[in-house]
């Protein structure tokens, strides 16, 4: 395997990705500014790679750190915390400014390097505020037509995107993630909801147990070895092989177990053709929801976790 660049490689995301890399037995460049993320991090998973204190505004850093790099994981970026989504005009303008030169010199430094891959830490920022706000929404490709991202950190994002949808000679994958908890995570008084609650049960009953809003919201919450899996799932996009035998192996499934009730397939059909849809694109995948292998399974009516 060639030699992969992690930017931000010592942050929540990134130390945990740095794992999974090695743990591949991949040879893996660990940069970051170390403003937020932290040599901790990577030791308390077992990492002993030391990582490279880096300024990616600066371009011609970014390139020296990028000879002989075959995928680049980009997860480097302006943002975090409480502080950083309600803040100042300033303060947008700030991370819109910071995050447009840190990506440009990614992109720019990985093309010119002749880098075979690049994956992308986008997130939901991208997507319309107001869509963002409808309790339920369900975030779609389509809702991107009309940019409304939010602040400054979601425009820089969304530029970033526009920016590798016209990179030719490289590969590129994007992953918009959500709210990211898991293990090195900074229990802050700021931080995002998992580690702040947490923080705030530890402290419970010495301090008040202050919940924002009514408690009545709702967030989609991501485990950052989930986030991690979408990272180095993005680094490996489709063929047209995968995409000819996942039409084959439907076809063949549903000429032999396919049967229609009022143009419904049955749960057992569905079953059948999500595996293999998922087997044939992404290789051995254990899902976390299980589907009854029949709808007249007994004791089952839908979807259970496993």
């Amino acid at each position: 395997m060639g030699k992969s660049l992690v930017t931000g490689g010592a942050g929540l995301i990134g130390s945990h990705l740095v794992k999974a890399l090695l743990d591949e037995g991949r040879e893996v460049v660990i940069v970051d500014d170390l403003s937020r993320g932290r040599r901790e991090n990577l030791l308390r998973l077992g990492v002993r790679v030391a990582p490279i204190r880096l300024d990616l505004r600066d371009y011609r850093q970014v390139l020296q750190h990028m000879d002989g790099i075959e995928a680049v994981f980009h997860l480097a970026a302006r943002v975090g915390s409480v502080e950083s989504l309600h803040s100042t005009n300033m303060g947008e303008l700030l991370s819109l400014q910071t995050n447009l030169v840190i990506d440009a010199n990614v992109f720019r430094a990985a093309l010119h390097a002749g880098v075979r891959k690049l994956v992308y830490a986008s997130s939901v920022s991208v997507y319309p505020m107001e869509l963002q706000r409808s309790h339920g929404a369900v975030l779609k490709e389509d809702d991107l037509r009309f940019a409304s991202p939010e602040g400054g950190y979601g425009w820089a994002k969304l530029m970033g995107e526009t920016q590798l949808q016209l990179v030719t000679g490289m590969a590129v994958g994007i992953a918009r993630l959500f709210n990211i908890y898991g293990e090195c995570a900074e229990p802050e008084e700021d931080a995002l909801v998992v580690p702040a609650l947490v923080r705030k049960a530890v402290l419970f009953p010495q301090e008040e147990f202050r919940v924002w809003g009514d408690g009545s919201q709702t967030r989609d919450l991501l485990h950052a070895a989930d986030a991690v899996e979408a990272r180095t799932r993005a680094e490996k996009p489709d063929t047209d092989d995968d995409v000819r035998a996942l039409v084959r192996n439907v076809i063949e499934i549903v000429q032999k177990h396919g049967q229609l009730d009022d143009t419904l397939l049955t749960l057992r059909d569905l079953s059948l053709i999500t595996e293999s849809f998922v087997t044939t694109l992404r290789g051995q995948y254990h899902p976390r929801i299980q589907y009854p292998k029949s709808a007249t399974d007994q004791n089952q009516t839908g979807p259970t976790n496993k």
